[in-house]
């Protein structure tokens, strides 16, 4: 179908919102223009590879899920000692400039169909702020959805020589009949010398598909560094991305997926080298079994003025079954002959040697199997620095496997 849930969708549903929230009428206004251009907005750009669309947005019936008004959620916030991690309703109370002065300054409130249809509804709305040179661990966030859909914005502000590590968890509560959808719009944004890691792990039910951005902006010297672990969901589309504004900035977007049935993931990552001295690693592995389908792509975007750049990337993904799809498209966009960088990406199945060799000492093929699956994931593991999301993926990886 062609994307018409606008055509359900009031000024008064919106203001309604809006209303209970509390929020200025600044707000008010960019949420009403958000709704106003939807008719005129495209879906997200999917990845596409030669002879195939991987991804096809428009054909979700949203008019069957996408009640704005039932927004019904749980929502666990836990601080840490020097950091605000506020409701937004908290938020719009006690730090409005900070919010007015980012809000939408990081991924753009129309930038294609579904972030402005998130900007018009959304409904949980958090701000982590951490003032100049506190830092803070073990920020958490756990939104509970217990609705048909659910839009979902969190803003990261960290000041100069500030730093945060915060940890965000999606999951899915009562059971509801039909198709789901969650929405999550992060934005992220490093002062001078600060430095911002964000863990999220995405474990919603497989009737619920999922959309989200998230995306940062480092000053000089500062750091965002994105980790995402993708285990549920029946179809996400994901994109992780972060600018590189100021002079020896760094990003490391870190991410996991392992899909089983009929799962599909639509993974995009991205980095813009705009100043000098920038450094950016991107990894991703992932694991499919059964019908289970994903596509990836990394893009490292290397601006005119980005002397002395260093940029990586390596994307693996591992196929259990024969029926399973996967694809991926590493790019590099060099505008500038100072740089360093690379890109790989593979797409396979479980070595047979391997195997052999595990099974000809006496190792069952199945237990063989799921001991060459979770080695897989050990290098990406190893580069996730928020120990309790390691430690969740790791179990939900072998609980996977055993099922």
């Amino acid at each position: 179908m062609s994307t018409q849930v606008h055509a359900n969708l009031t000024e008064e549903q919106v203001t309604t919102i809006s209303e209970d929230l509390d929020e200025p009428e600044w707000l008010l206004e960019t949420r009403l223009e958000a709704l106003e251009a939807l008719a005129d907005l495209d879906m997200p750009d999917v990845i596409r590879t030669p002879g195939r669309d991987w991804t096809n947005l428009d054909a979700l019936d949203y008019e069957s899920f996408v009640d704005p008004l039932d927004r019904a959620q749980e929502k666990d916030r836990v601080e840490a000692e020097g950091v605000d991690v506020l409701s937004w309703d908290e938020a719009l109370d006690q730090h409005e400039d900070v919010v007015e002065e980012h809000f939408g300054s990081v991924v753009d409130p129309q930038r294609n169909y579904l972030t402005a249809l998130s900007t018009a509804l959304f409904s949980a709305g958090t701000l982590v702020y951490v003032p100049e040179g506190v830092d803070a661990e073990d920020v958490k966030i756990r939104t509970t959805m217990n609705s048909q859909s659910l839009f979902n914005y969190t803003l990261v502000v960290a000041e100069e020589s500030s730093s945060v590590t915060i940890l965000e968890k999606q999951e899915t509560g009562e059971d509801r009949d039909g198709a789901r959808y969650y929405s999550g719009i992060v934005e992220a944004v490093a002062g001078e010398n600060a430095h911002v890691q964000y863990g999220a792990l995405q474990q919603l039910d497989e009737e619920t598909y999922n959309f989200s951005v998230k995306r940062g902006h480092a000053d000089t010297y500062g750091q965002v560094n994105w980790i995402e672990g993708n285990i549920g969901s029946r179809l996400t589309k994901t994109s992780v991305e972060t600018r590189l504004l100021g002079d020896s900035s760094e990003s490391k977007i870190v991410g996991a997926f392992f899909g089983h049935e009929d799962q599909h993931f639509d993974l995009g990552s991205r980095v813009w080298h705009e100043a000098e001295h920038t450094t950016a690693d991107l990894i991703t592995r992932g694991v499919l079994d059964d019908h289970a389908r994903s596509v990836y792509e990394g893009v490292q975007d290397v601006g005119r003025q980005a002397w002395d750049t260093n940029s990586y990337q390596r994307e693996n993904t591992l196929m259990l079954s024969d029926e399973s799809e996967a694809d991926a498209s590493p790019k590099l966009i060099i505008n500038n002959h100072d740089t360093e960088a690379s890109h790989s990406a593979t797409v396979g199945q479980v070595d047979e040697q391997d195997m052999f060799y595990m099974t000809s000492r006496s190792i069952p093929e199945q237990v063989a199997k799921n001991m060459l699956v979770e080695g897989f994931f050990v290098p990406v593991l190893d580069e996730v620095e928020v120990d309790e999301l390691r430690d969740d993926l790791e179990e939900l990886i072998a609980q996977r496997l055993r099922e």
